[in-house]
């Protein structure tokens, strides 16, 4: 059953069943209901808006133009329809993982630095494009190891807390991530998924917070000339090397009603102000009970540091680079891309705290698809991830399973991007960041539509942005 009523454009599923799903959501700007607008007259795009307006009754819609309905299953429709055995865990199977990509890693280590060598490969060029292999193969297993302590830190790695969380703290200490402190953000971004002023993870901008960032009219965002494909191609950088790092350090991306935070520790604190990160103690993502945690995690990265410190010294930093620095640049990258097109995709919705509730938030993600390396490598964690943010606490091998009981009964609100495979989602990268530039609500929503916000773009892609009477905005200045 199509989840989102999006033109049966037939892709390949992930898994061969007899009931098979194409993807749920449209490839190109050409598919949308909506032309994509002209860029050279801004005239001629509000007079095609109002012809649209006057000809078209007004509807409850997803970025693509399809119609939106609330879901209205509940989390116990969710727990009957997965069979009991894809809740057991075995801690064996989740080891063996665990020694088979650190296995890899040191394999793949052992094999370069002794054959990639002048004495063996005496073309310098040669050697330099194979250590540059060696970086994106190290980048990619790292990133499953990274996955299996994602296992650790959800409880699903195995029945046991005390093991769970051994083996989640040296492996994400290993990757240079502070563990309970991540653990602890990242839980509080499943219990709040979708939700405007609570989730921790990829929050996007309203459009008042567009425009204040752009300097724009409110009234004018829907004609706002587009950007160029260079602007976003430099914003996808900066996002993929930068992303990861500035959301530990000053939780960009994350909500910022800290000030709501129980035990007054969010008072006048903001994000980007350094007091609001995953290292220190005081931070108000945490409660006090947690602080010591928070040390631990602390002591992890401080351990890492120290043995990459002396790497550094005894082999050079040239060496260090290669061997752990680059790959960890190519974690982080993997770690960004599949977080952000989890949650970043013209059909998905997100709520203001009067509308949303757990099952709709859990619904407001995509599973996607990565081919082997997301099969083998990367654990599932791209293919199955709306299964995932509905109950956590499954591991990855039981998942495919698990995701397609739930589809009956998720129905059209059940989403998948698997057109293209492994090329699909490096697509999708670009294309969400040209469709997906802030949220609004339908325009002219009453009730409670009036708490779902869908994606709109600068870019002309997809439905236009609401038109704003100009007596009811202000004129809004770029920032400095």
């Amino acid at each position: 059953m199509s989840t989102s009523a999006l033109p049966p454009r037939a892709a390949t599923r992930r898994t061969v069943t007899a009931d098979s799903v194409p993807s749920t959501v449209n490839a190109t700007p050409d598919d949308s209901p909506t032309a994509s607008a002209s860029s050279t007259s801004l005239s001629s795009l509000a007079s095609e808006d109002e012809v649209q307006t006057k000809s078209q009754p007004q509807k409850f819609v997803d970025g693509y133009g399809n119609e939106f309905e609330l879901p209205n299953y509940t989390m116990k429709d969710i727990r009957d329809a997965i069979p009991k055995h894809c809740f057991e865990r075995s801690g064996a199977m989740g080891l063996y993982y665990v020694f088979r990509d650190i296995a890899i890693l040191a394999t793949v280590f052992t094999v370069f630095n002794k054959f990639c060598t002048p004495e063996y490969i005496p073309s310098y060029g040669l050697r330099a494009a194979l250590w540059a292999g060696y970086t994106v193969i190290q980048g990619l297993v790292g990133t499953g190891l990274w996955v299996l302590a994602h296992e650790c830190g959800h409880q699903s790695f195995s029945p046991s807390k005390t093991l769970n969380d051994t083996v989640g703290w040296i492996c994400h200490s290993a990757l240079l991530v502070p563990y309970f402190s991540w653990k602890i953000s990242h839980g509080k971004h499943h219990k709040a998924t979708g939700n405007m002023e609570r989730d921790m993870v990829f929050v996007p901008r309203t459009r008042e917070e567009q425009s204040s960032r752009t300097g724009w009219l409110l009234h004018e965002m829907h004609e706002l000339m587009e950007e160029t494909p260079l602007y976003t191609a430099g914003h996808m950088i900066a996002q993929q090397l930068f992303g990861w790092p500035m959301y530990l350090i000053y939780n960009v991306t994350g909500h910022n009603n800290h000030a709501k935070q129980t035990e007054g520790k969010g008072v006048g604190r903001k994000n980007g102000d350094g007091s609001v990160n995953h290292f220190l103690p005081s931070s108000p993502l945490y409660e006090r009970k947690d602080e010591k945690l928070i040390l631990l995690s602390d002591l992890g990265i401080g351990i890492t540091a120290t043995i990459l410190g002396l790497v550094g010294k005894t082999y050079g930093f040239q060496n260090l680079l290669v061997w752990y620095l680059i790959p960890y640049l190519w974690v982080n990258h993997w770690l960004v891309a599949i977080t952000y097109l989890q949650h970043t995709d013209p059909s998905l919705p997100h709520y203001t705290g009067e509308t949303w509730n757990f099952a709709r938030g859990a619904a407001a993600t995509i599973d996607r698809e990565f081919g082997f390396i997301g099969r083998h490598i990367f654990h599932g964690i791209i293919e199955t991830h709306v299964l995932h943010h509905y109950i956590s606490t499954i591991p990855f091998y039981h998942a495919d399973e698990a995701t397609e009981a739930i589809k009956p009964v998720m129905g059209r609100h059940y989403r998948a991007d698997v057109e293209g495979g492994p090329l699909g989602f490096l697509r999708a990268m670009y294309k969400s960041a040209r469709w997906c530039q802030w949220v609004e609500p339908n325009e002219g929503a009453e009730g409670e539509r009036r708490n779902v916000l869908f994606f709109r773009n600068r870019n002309g892609n997809g439905v236009a942005p609401a038109r704003l009477a100009e007596k009811k905005t202000v004129i809004v200045g770029a920032d400095e």
